[in-house]
């Protein structure tokens, strides 16, 4: 089962998201696919980082919600 979410971001953030999957892309193909989650676009990647978020929760201990707390940590909050 999956569930939809919608959010809303401002054009500027939108176009640093569209470079930002832009350029994990290239480096996707740079790697011949070497890369956990394929080319990305804005909504892969947003999927990438909320699966890893979650992690903070469902894998505390792995490299993945360890580092996603570590963010939560820098914006003041101590999960």
């Amino acid at each position: 089962m999956t569930k939809m979410f919608s959010i809303a971001v401002s054009d500027a953030t939108a176009a640093s998201l569209r470079e930002l999957a832009a350029r994990c892309t290239r480096e996707n193909k740079r790697s011949e696919g070497f890369t956990s989650h394929g080319d990305l676009t804005p909504e892969t990647l947003l999927e990438m980082l909320a699966e890893d978020a979650a992690m903070v929760i469902s894998r505390p201990g792995s490299w993945e919600g360890s580092n996603m707390a570590q963010v939560f940590s820098s914006h003041g909050y101590e999960i």
